[in-house]
């Protein structure tokens, strides 16, 4: 067994060899603690048949651990200067693939194509940049990319809104946005301690798992999520304001959005934070014909 990357000593080794400085622009916080990562990967529930899409592996800590469990692990990494350190701290493990791109920019679909060949089980485990956890997050879901979910560690904060129920502060279009693709649940909270450096926020990981099917099927996804980030504009105004303030002509069509709250039976004083997904649904479809081809 190789030695652990992730020890605060091994790190420090490995950043001093290279001369490596941690830029706060792409959120670098390096895993030290083995055993979270251990936690990580477990929750993945990768088997020798599995394969792993990892974003930012830093100097490679949760990448070994996948490259141990997994058939094959494929890895984008932003920061060229990271690529000759990848290269040496993983040279143990014959089953990595480091991409040095920008995930928002790539074409993870072929990636996956050419790197995950036979492989049927797919998972994205990975340490995200906490700066632009939610953008890579909704890029990989509406991609629909041919994987069964993600075990990601993020902003705490950021955790319990994708993973919140209606009626808690915390729900949104974010928990909508992403509750239409996936069940979400928080798997484990992770102290500052185990990074360098240290963040000044508490992290999760939390863990979704692909639906079958949607929750609720409606006319356009799109028209759907628009509904709800208009229904959250302001929180502390009724959804019939929301709407009011946010639809194309929104002010001038008010019988229309009653009509609409009326047909999916939603009371036009409730406030966005109380609607399930379904309602949203159904308040989307009802809207649809009347704002949906609105540009």
């Amino acid at each position: 067994m190789n030695k652990d990357i992730a020890t605060p000593l091994r790190t420090k080794e490995i950043l001093n060899k290279y001369g490596f400085s941690f830029k706060k622009s792409l959120g670098q916080n390096f895993l030290i603690d083995p055993n979270i990562l251990r936690n990580i990967v477990s929750h993945a529930n990768l088997t020798e048949e599995s394969g792993a899409i990892e974003v930012g592996p830093g100097i490679g800590a949760l990448t070994e651990h996948l490259a141990r469990s997994a058939k094959k692990v494929v890895s984008f990494e932003i920061d060229q200067r990271l690529l000759p350190v990848l290269e040496d701290t993983l040279s143990p493990y014959d089953n990595v693939k480091i991409i040095h791109s920008d995930i928002l920019k790539a074409d993870v679909e072929k990636v996956i194509k050419e790197e995950m060949l036979g492989i049927e089980d797919i998972m994205v485990v990975a340490n995200l940049p906490y700066y632009v956890t939610t953008p890579i997050l909704l890029k990989l879901l509406n991609d629909r990319l041919p994987i069964r979910g993600f075990v990601v560690m993020m902003q705490k904060e950021v955790a319990d809104r994708i993973t919140a129920k209606p009626g808690t502060k915390e729900y949104g279009s974010l928990s909508i946005a992403i509750q239409y693709y996936v069940t979400a649940e928080i798997a484990m909270v992770v102290p500052k301690t185990v990074f360098m450096p240290q963040p000044n926020v508490d992290s999760a990981v939390i863990r979704l798992i692909k639906h079958d099917e949607p929750p609720v099927k409606v006319i356009s996804e799109d028209f759907l999520f628009e509904v709800t980030r208009t229904s959250f504009a302001q929180r502390r105004k009724t959804i019939l304001n929301n709407l009011q303030s946010g639809l194309p002509s929104g002010k001038e069509k008010k019988q229309l959005i009653l009509e609409a709250l009326e047909s999916a039976n939603v009371d036009p004083t409730r406030r966005g934070e109380t609607l399930s997904i379904q309602e949203f649904g159904k308040l989307a479809d009802a809207l649809y014909p009347h704002f949906g081809n609105v540009q």
